[in-house]
């Protein structure tokens, strides 16, 4: 029994070490587009690709981010604006990007681009608080994705999509944990798809960076908008600091994921505004 399972975790470990020591022989012909390159993983990624002689082609929300990005590369790199909520923007950099690959088709696409707020108690959202995060997150990732797939078919590339641990445990309200779950599944279905066409897909699951998207004081301002006009009028005046620390110590803040104020959270929020009855 024991020799069995031995074995059987050695051809595992042997079959992930040979994948894992594969590669290529030359990377100076393969463009790689990213998505999201102003900052955090994007603006690393690129700057990390250019450094190891990838055709690196980096797409920016902001002409500021790209201007950042170009200044601290090599003159290969190649930026282009891009606004994933936008069918126009993608339309735009989906045919630039076709000029610069050419016959060569695209070697690498990179869905990075995403946003996190607002988060927080799911009751003090509103449904166009969860649009927004959706429209990047998700409808951006597919719309982009989809976009690319003939140059991607033509390289036989890979694509690989930012997802997050959140994408498997939701943590937290609002439409982040949402869109990420979306994105394991569309990248599953994908990956199914392009099996065939010798287009690889993978997922890429981070934990608790500091990035922009993981930013506490951006993450506390989102809190604390809706929090101020709708929680003192659902739970009690006493609700909404209580709830914004809460959601705060479950996004990191502090040492503990069960900060004490948390404890207060059932006995404050249960009162109506006239206090105890």
């Amino acid at each position: 029994m024991w020799l069995y399972v031995g074995l059987v975790a050695l051809v595992w470990a042997l079959g992930w070490y040979l994948r894992d020591r594969q590669t290529l022989a030359s990377v100076q012909d393969k463009h790689v587009f990213i998505t999201g390159c102003d900052s955090g993983f994007g603006h690393m990624l690129a700057k990390r690709l250019d450094r190891k002689g990838f055709r690196v082609l980096a797409g920016c929300l902001t002409q500021k981010g790209a201007a950042n990005l170009q200044r601290s590369s090599s003159p290969s790199l190649r930026t282009t604006l891009l606004d994933v909520t936008s069918s126009e923007s993608i339309q735009q950099a989906v045919e630039w990007v076709r000029a610069e690959v050419g016959e060569k088709g695209l070697f690498g696409l990179v869905n990075n681009a995403g946003v996190a707020n607002p988060i927080g108690p799911t009751e003090w959202m509103r449904i166009q608080d969860f649009r927004q995060v959706l429209a990047v997150n998700t409808f951006g990732l597919i719309e982009v994705t989809l976009g690319f797939l003939p140059l991607l078919k033509q390289a036989r590339g890979r694509v690989v999509n930012t997802s997050s641990v959140l994408g498997r445990l939701s943590a937290n309200g609002g439409g982040y944990c949402i869109s990420k779950y979306t994105v394991e599944a569309f990248s599953d279905s994908l990956r199914r798809d392009m099996y065939h066409f010798g287009v690889r897909v993978s997922i890429v699951e981070p934990g608790f960076f500091k990035t922009a998207v993981t930013s506490l004081d951006t993450i506390e301002a989102s809190l604390q908008a809706p929090s101020k006009a709708k929680a003192p009028s659902l739970w009690g005046m006493g609700c909404s600091q209580v709830g914004v620390g809460t959601a705060m110590g479950l996004l990191g803040e502090g040492q503990s994921w069960a900060p004490a104020h948390s404890k207060q959270a059932g006995v404050s929020c249960s009162q109506p505004r006239g206090g105890p009855r």
